[in-house]
This record gives structure tokens, C-alpha cells and sequence, in this order.
């Protein structure tokens, strides 16, 4: 997918960039080689895979929330 100059400009409007007309040229090249990567990826077949919020298996790792005798009144006021 090609990307233009004017949609390269629009980003760095968007992300509060100030970009020269050098780095536009560069910025250009390399947004639309990321581009091309992205259609490229877009071609891998994801048939019967579940979608899934991270890479690895992630698990709680808090203690059980378990209730347990507090402070008593003279022990809070004696702060």
C-alpha cells in the first residue's frame, strides 16, 4: 500500500510533529515499507484461532482475597 506525502504530513499534524521537508521524504519511504509489511500480514491465514489479549499465558498473581480480624478501637486511637 502507497502512502503520499500529504497523508505523511496529515500524521505529523495529527501527532503534533514538526517535520522538515527532508525527513518527509524519509518519513514517507519508511511508513509505506510498514505498510507493505502490514498488507503482507493481513495474507497470513487466521482460520479457527482464537484471538487472544496476550502472547504468553498470563496468570493472577495476587493473593486470595480473604477477610481477616482488623484493629480493635483502642488499638486504632492509640495512633
Amino acid at each position: 500500500m502507497a502512502i503520499s506525502q500529504d497523508e505523511v504530513r496529515k500524521v505529523s499534524l495529527l501527532g503534533r510533529l514538526l517535520i522538515s521537508e527532508e525527513e518527509l521524504g524519509k518519513l514517507t519511504a519508511e511508513m509505506g515499507r510498514i505498510l507493505e509489511y502490514m498488507d503482507l500480514l493481513s495474507e497470513v491465514d487466521t482460520e479457527g484461532i482464537d484471538p487472544m489479549a496476550h502472547a504468553l499465558e498470563v496468570s493472577d498473581c495476587f493473593r486470595a482475597d480473604e477477610a481477616r480480624p482488623g484493629l480493635s478501637r483502642q488499638q486504632h486511637l492509640a495512633n
